[in-house]
């Protein structure tokens, strides 16, 4: 296992959309902090031995080098270190301030932590934005993906994608893997990060079991 993504539940394991739909710009900010802080001491408390992948909120970070001080604290008290935490933030939010969002993951990338575009080729700036900034891993978008193994334009912008991450370093995640075929294609292109049911649903407070022979059938 690489990582294990963090999501949002309520406390009785609620959907991510009855949580969300509660935050509005004036919780935003303490939103974003406990939501990090929840899931550094969660990691820690259940022995996460791989990469924490933290969703994060760009438009809730007023300045990144003071917002970030609460996550260091927290991860210094769990004992978790900073540098198996990923930030990653989707692609398609709204930013009124693109060189916000870049000036974030800088500050984020001198602290030492690892960077993600979750999510990537769902919004209209995906490689605009790779121009500004290179992220450590983008995740690419299950919209581009499913049935990818029968769908040749599919297949034709995925491997353009692939050539661009792998010339500028950047490490590929295919997210929502649902089929061995799906999995069978990245496989053959060269991607060993892969996230989904195929392999494992989400865990509510607990990490979730993966299937190991979903990697080798």
């Amino acid at each position: 296992m690489f990582a294990c993504e963090a999501l949002v539940r309520g406390p009785n394991g609620e959907s991510a959309y009855s949580v969300l739909s509660q935050v509005d710009d004036a919780n935003k900010y303490q939103f974003d902090q406990h939501c990090r802080q929840i899931a550094i001491a969660s990691a820690a408390a259940l022995g996460l031995d791989a990469f924490l992948s933290i969703n994060f909120m760009p438009n809730a970070v007023y300045k990144p080098e003071v917002c970030i001080r609460s996550t260091l604290d927290a991860a210094r008290t769990h004992g978790f270190p900073i540098e198996r935490i990923i930030f990653e933030t989707v692609e398609g939010e709204h930013l009124t301030d693109r060189s916000h969002l870049v000036d974030i993951f800088r500050t984020y990338k001198q602290f030492g932590f690892l960077t993600a575009i979750d999510d990537f080729g769902a919004g209209y700036s995906g490689l605009s934005l790779l121009v500004d900034f290179q992220p450590d891993i983008i995740k690419l978008d299950m919209g581009l993906l499913r049935g990818i193994d029968t769908d040749g334009v599919r297949q034709r912008v995925v491997r353009g994608v692939l050539s661009i991450c792998q010339d500028l370093g950047i490490r590929v995640v295919a997210e929502g893997i649902e089929t061995k075929g799906e999995r069978d294609f990245f496989i053959a292109h060269g991607v060993t990060l892969m996230q989904g049911y195929f392999f494992a649903k989400p865990g509510f407070k607990s990490i979730p079991t993966v299937d190991a022979s979903a990697y080798l059938t």
